[in-house]
């Protein structure tokens, strides 16, 4: 077992056990390898280093009252991410593909998942990104799609309280038809420096509205 204190997790990584790769080239996905090293290597020339070709997804598993390990709507994670992967030209991910992943990873990382009661979850995070080298603004021909999972407690550790949020109208995150529907790294990228800002100010949280208007 793990030496973990459960009851002290906040949201933020920690390293587990091991992720899983698989790698798309000639128009097809590899199978799947596990990994031990959380570190990645990346070609100067890679496209999400200049153009931001990488997207992801976010879910969790529960240790249940049952003893039984469950993962909430995962084909609803899948679909959204074959969304993304479409807007930004990326090759889609099959749906038993991405099964696979995470259910791997999970039973891989089986001890890292906090006790039923404990109030933390696995939290499971699929990403894929262009490794391809490219020059001018094009799609990479060569991708991977990742899956590492981090025990965690709450994402606000006071739980679901009412808290305070300011609106900036010198600042957008998306606009319309735009990308903000899509779990693409670059609209989270958008939102830093006003939420830093906020923060300063003594507000967790930024609200952006309709930039249209």
């Amino acid at each position: 077992m793990v030496d973990i204190d459960w009851s002290s997790l906040g949201f933020n990584y920690l390293p587990t056990k091991a992720h899983i790769e698989y790698k798309y080239s000639n128009g097809k996905w590899g199978k799947g390898e596990l990994k031990t090293d959380p570190h990645i290597s990346l070609h100067i020339a890679a496209c999400p280093l200049h153009y931001g070709q990488a997207l992801f997804e976010g879910l969790k598993a529960y240790r249940c009252k049952d003893g039984k390990v469950r993962v909430f709507r995962d084909i609803e994670n899948s679909k959204r991410l074959n969304d993304t992967a479409n807007h930004i030209s990326c090759p889609e991910l099959p749906y038993e593909i991405f099964k696979e992943a995470v259910d791997t990873t999970i039973k891989e990382n089986i001890d890292y998942i906090p006790p039923y009661g404990t109030g933390g979850t696995l939290y499971i995070r699929p990403f894929m990104f262009g490794t391809g080298a490219v020059m001018g603004v094009n799609p990479a021909d060569e991708y991977v799609f990742i899956v590492y999972v981090a025990p965690v407690g709450p994402y606000y550790k006071g739980g679901i309280t009412p808290i305070d949020a300011i609106i900036f109208d010198d600042y957008d995150r998306t606009a319309p038809h735009g990308t903000g529907s899509y779990k693409i790294a670059g609209n989270y990228a958008a939102g830093m420096y006003p939420a830093a800002k906020a923060k300063k100010m003594g507000y967790p949280i930024v609200l952006f509205l309709d930039s249209k208007e």
